[in-house]
């Protein structure tokens, strides 16, 4: 059965509505087109500035869910506005963390689910090959490829695309892997950086999504600080041989993410690797391309290898604190009473 060709544009609705707020995304939501049978996730906390174009991506899916963590700004409000079902996930500092929490505990009514990160949209295009793809019982997952925007810049270069990610499958076949890292401090409650493990045979699809945060450099930032905590202690795990029979593996000969882990493996043991990050990203992968906003990106991410490197060194060197707590002398436990 093929579906009939989507009409829904992916910035047809502002990204706040000021009045009515989200009634019209709520026709878009409930209107008669056909859906697709798929069950979109979308874990978020604070994502007011860019659950909007979102939602409004993902409206002819059959089926959406919004799973928060107690977000304070207008996040839930916005979510239900648009039609989704919103979740509150309550993160208890250990495993599993929101993603594989809630691809365990939410009754989805399609087999195929699709995960999309809240500055994420899935275009028209993307939608059409999806329709069709999940008819062909070949396959229990795919790839998706991204396109990363920075500075209102697509970042082709450096590295950045193509970027391939698992977030098209069959719900009860994949889980995301876990690194060891969900005790980690300071670096919340979802699957950032982690991969689906699938049971099953996997594809790749033909159009790409798109990545574009609506909001600042500090958060930006911000963001990218809680990543390095997490890094540090991936990078430590890696020089130490942690067990990773729980990861996807790393192997040169696998798929495109396996091959990604094993370089990743050598990766940590160079020396200078924040100035050798800028020059693979802007030179010899071709960063330099994409213009004022490359070069920039290039920046900060020398930079934010060099805070992987320091938290690395904290950890090894510190048990990861920013000095070592020092023993403080015993107290007695009691005083004898003066002679009298």
């Amino acid at each position: 059965m093929k579906y009939e060709k989507l009409q829904h544009s992916v910035h047809s609705i502002p990204p706040t509505p000021r009045n009515g707020l989200g009634r019209t995304a709520l026709m878009v939501m409930t209107s008669d087109s056909r859906k697709i049978p798929v069950s979109v996730l979308i874990p978020v906390k604070n994502e007011e500035a860019n659950l909007p174009a979102c939602l409004n991506s993902v409206a002819v899916a059959d089926e959406v869910f919004v799973v928060d963590s107690q977000s304070r700004d207008r996040t839930e409000e916005i979510a239900e506005s648009y039609g989704a079902k919103v979740i509150q996930f309550y993160f208890n500092g250990r495993w599993p963390k929101k993603k594989n929490w809630a691809l365990t505990n939410l009754s989805f009514r399609n087999e195929w689910v699709l995960i999309v990160d809240g500055d994420e949209r899935i275009p028209p295009e993307l939608w059409e090959e999806i329709a069709e793809v999940i008819q062909n019982s070949d396959y229990d997952g795919y790839y998706l490829n991204r396109r990363v925007f920075f500075l209102g810049t697509w970042i082709r270069h450096g590295g950045r695309y193509p970027d391939w990610n698992l977030r098209l499958f069959k719900h009860k076949k994949g889980r995301y892997e876990n690194l060891g890292t969900e005790e980690v401090p300071n670096t919340g409650d979802n699957e950032v950086h982690e991969h689906v493990i699938l049971q099953g045979s996997v594809g790749y699809l033909k159009k790409d999504m798109l990545h574009e945060d609506f909001r600042d450099i500090y958060q930006w930032i911000e963001r990218h600080n809680r990543y390095s905590n997490w890094e540090a202690r991936v990078y430590y795990n890696l020089l130490t041989g942690k067990d990773d029979t729980q990861t996807i593996g790393a192997k040169f000969f696998g798929d495109v993410v396996q091959r990604k882990r094993f370089l990743k493996k050598l990766w940590v043991w160079l020396p200078l690797k924040p100035m050798l990050r800028f020059i693979l990203f802007y030179i010899i992968q071709g960063g330099f391309l994409d213009g004022r906003a490359g070069y920039i990106y290039a920046r900060l991410l020398s930079q934010y290898e060099y805070q992987i490197g320091v938290k690395l060194y904290e950890l090894r060197s510190f048990n990861g604190q920013l000095n070592p707590a020092k023993k403080l002398p015993t107290l007695p436990t009691s005083v004898s009473p003066p002679d009298s």
